[in-house]
């Protein structure tokens, strides 16, 4: 099964990340959110537990469990990733713009969200609050689909770009 997987520099047990390609496989009781190898269907809910900035599609084999967000399987292929750094900034303004008008948004921050990256230094820790806030606010909500397809186009255009 296709599924998204955020890593950091090394896996959470400490281990290195393998190559794309590379089966991982875990040897032991899998059980969900305790033990076993993660991933979910939906990229925004993979963010949800992202412990870095990097996006891997994987491929997801010997599932053991399904829930709401994440699933837990026994082998686990990353198939691509790419640095998702920017791109979830991006996103994150992207969302924030998405529901700007609900607030009483600083024209500082307005500026930032709009790609104005000279304001940056003035409105960076308000305006990377809101943005992140508006995000989680996103994935939280009704807008959650919308939300997660523009997600998914951006990484793939990353990916194909």
């Amino acid at each position: 099964m296709k599924a998204w997987h955020f890593v950091g520099d090394t896996l959470r047990n400490g281990g290195p990340i393998p190559a794309d390609g590379e089966l991982l496989a875990y040897n032991g009781n899998i059980k969900m959110c305790e033990s076993g190898l993660h991933a979910s269907i939906r990229l925004i809910d993979a963010l949800k537990y992202a412990p870095g900035s990097t996006i891997c599609r994987v491929d997801c084999d010997t599932i053991m469990e399904k829930g709401n967000d994440k699933l837990v399987c026994g082998y686990r292929t990353i198939l691509w990733r790419v640095g998702g750094e920017e791109l979830l900034r991006k996103f994150a303004r992207l969302c924030a713009l998405d529901v700007v008008d609900a607030w009483d948004c600083p024209s500082i921050v307005l500026q930032w969200l709009r790609g104005d990256f000279a304001a940056e230094s003035a409105a960076w820790s308000a305006a990377e609050f809101a943005a992140w806030s508006a995000a989680k606010f996103a994935a939280e909500s009704a807008a959650e689909s919308k939300q997660n397809a523009r997600l998914v186009r951006m990484v793939r255009a990353t990916h194909n770009g």
